[in-house]
């Protein structure tokens, strides 16, 4: 059976070098593709997200646009929209391009100085508790906040004790697909956090994410208006690491950083 081949990028996201921040797939379509056949690609791929995107003909946006894990289709991908921005606008030229989701409504990537900014929808969370997941995490957290959508954030009193987190991942596991976002105030950056995700992984058999552009919708609304100030520097302390600003305007969150095209080619469909 003959296959027809498709441009293909591998992206850094969030970070300014190269094997730093999240890494993602981005593939072009001339027409969409089964959702099975995207799975199937995300999979051998075996990125944290692999982004499609086809021409959007409604007027809505220049492109549709949808995400794959290796395991399943997200709803928000932060940073594959960031990189999948890069490719567009490095491709094409320009200082902006828009994407229309299948579940995040239109989003858009501007180009900022050396890098990027994305607005996705602010993500707001409300006092609460969740004793199981704190338990877990290795040290209480001065603050526990909750999401409805599954974000939850555990704010501790300073970037150390971020970094010397030790959380129980396998009972972590068992609690379900939140996303579990341990945060503090930073010591070079505004804000510090890392993202505990082992029961609804973005990656084959990742415990803690690289760089969450949709955890930091919910980091900007509780920051700014902690810190008193608008726009924030943010440092995401995984192993790979990396570094955004936010900003919050009204109901969205404009996230900004870097990009480095790490492979460009073509993928067989």
């Amino acid at each position: 059976m003959s296959q027809s081949t498709v441009p293909y990028w591998q992206v850094d996201a969030f970070t300014a070098c190269a094997f730093g921040g999240n890494p993602a797939g981005v593939m072009v379509l001339d027409a969409w593709l089964t959702d099975d056949r995207m799975l199937q690609i995300a999979a051998e791929t075996g990125l944290p997200a692999t982004a499609f995107a086809v021409r959007d003909q409604s007027g809505a946006a220049d492109w549709e646009l949808c995400w794959f894990t290796p395991s399943r289709e997200i709803a928000l991908c932060g940073h594959a929209t960031l990189a999948t921005g890069h490719v567009m606008l490095c491709r094409d030229s320009g200082d902006r391009v828009t994407f229309r989701t299948r579940n995040a409504g239109v989003v858009e990537v501007l180009r900022m100085g050396e890098g990027y900014e994305l607005a996705l929808p602010a993500i707001p969370t409300e006092a609460g508790e969740h004793p199981e997941a704190a338990a877990l995490l290795g040290k209480q957290p001065m603050e526990v906040r909750r999401s409805p959508k599954g974000y939850n954030l555990f704010v501790y009193e300073d970037a150390a004790s971020i970094r010397a987190l030790a959380p129980d991942m396998a009972g972590l596991a068992k609690l379900g697909t939140d996303q579990f976002i341990a945060t503090a105030p930073g010591d070079e950056v505004d804000v510090i956090s890392r993202v505990f995700v082992s029961g609804g992984g973005v990656d084959k058999g990742a415990d803690e994410d690289a760089v969450t552009g949709s955890a930091h919708c919910a980091l900007a609304p509780y920051w700014t208006s902690r810190l008193g100030k608008r726009s924030l520097t943010a440092h995401q302390a995984s192993g790979r690491g990396g570094y955004l600003t936010m900003r919050l305007e009204g109901e969205r969150v404009w996230l900004g950083g870097q990009c480095v095209t790490i492979l460009e080619g073509s993928f067989a469909v």
